[in-house]
Formats: structure tokens, sequence, C-alpha cells
């Protein structure tokens, strides 16, 4: 996760540079930078848009405030997807949706996919969109029903496509755990999916 460079070629190294200098401004553009997946990756473990925008914005105060403690041993996403998820998880464990819990139906489904890296290039028959909407009702179902943890770290790899080593830097952990908690949050998928799993 290698930090981007901005169209005057600005890296994030300099911008953090400047934030830890009290100039609010490079952090607003931080914030540009990386708005977007942040938002996309606490959206995919509380898949709720307010929720969703509003851990983002906590986390991004949560990054400001700590940004004298940032001293560039990681990428400064990395750094920050690290308190991004802290953020959520602990949210997540405020609200109580622990792995034992039952899926909220309450929580809006919609189709927008902000993590989505591509899109279909053509429509599928309306019996198989059917199909894959309620394929994803289901998956999202089970990841609801996860521990914080063990979705964080589902999310991550199958969601964001983080590597091991990324999980492990983002969540402060050795990749021996990450392994661990991936696992067991996708044998607890399978179960949870069986059907799913076996029709594919």
């Amino acid at each position: 996760m290698a930090g981007e460079v901005d169209a005057e070629g600005e890296g994030d190294s300099r911008l953090v540079a400047k934030c830890q200098a009290g100039d609010t401004a490079a952090f607003g553009e931080l914030v540009t930078r990386y708005r977007t997946k942040a938002y996309a990756m606490v959206y995919n473990m509380v898949r709720n848009e307010q929720d969703a925008w509003d851990l983002t914005q906590d986390g991004f105060v949560k990054a400001w405030k700590s940004i004298d403690r940032f001293r560039g041993q990681s990428s400064f996403y990395t750094w920050l997807y690290r308190i991004m998820t802290n953020v959520t998880i602990d949210w997540l464990r405020k609200k109580q949706i622990e792995g034992v819990s039952e899926f909220d139906e309450t929580i809006a489904l919609t189709g927008i996919e902000p993590g989505s890296a591509t899109t279909p290039h053509s429509e599928p028959l309306p019996s198989r969109k059917l199909e894959q909407v309620e394929t994803r009702q289901r998956i999202d179902a089970a990841i609801a029903r996860l521990s914080p943890e063990h979705r964080s770290v589902l999310v991550m790899k199958e969601i964001d496509g983080l590597q091991y080593q990324e999980i492990a830097d983002a969540l402060g952990c050795s990749i021996g755990t990450v392994m661990s908690r991936l696992f067991y949050a996708r044998k607890k998928m399978q179960i949870l999916l069986k059907d799913v799993y076996e029709n594919f």
C-alpha cells in the first residue's frame, strides 16, 4: 500500500510532515486522498451508509489528533487503516454486534458497492440478478454474525484484497494471528452458507 502522489508530486510523507507542523490544509489533502478507500473499508464492516460516514469521520478526527505519533514505520494509509479499523471494531462492540447476534434486518442494504473494483460489462438475466441479490444478502447476513475481530480480517482479505502482512500491520498483530482469525472466519462462513458454497 504505497503512498499515493498528487498532481504536484507531493507524497504522503511530505503531507504528514506538514500536518505534524500544524498544517490543517495538508491534512485536508490526505482526507481527500483517502476518504473513499476509508469509507469503503468501514462500510464493508458495518453495511450501513450513514454509520460508515460517521465512523470514517471519527477515524479522521482521531488520525488528526494522533498525527504527531506517526513515525513512518509503515505507510500513512496502513496507519490510517489501523485507526479506521479500531474505531469501527470499538463501535461494533458498543453496539453489541457480536458473533452470536442475529442479522439486523433493519439495516438497509443498497445496491451501492463502494469497495467494488469492477463493474459488470453486461446486465445479467432478471432471474440470475435476483439470485445474486439473494446470495449477497445471505453473505452480508453471515458476515454480520462474525465477531468484530473475525469480520475485520475477512473484510480486509476477501473484500479489500490486502496481503497478510498488511492486515497484521493494520491490526497490530502477528501474521499467525491474522491467519488463525481468517481460518476461523472462513470456516464459520462455510457453515453459515453451506448451501451457497455447494452451488458454486
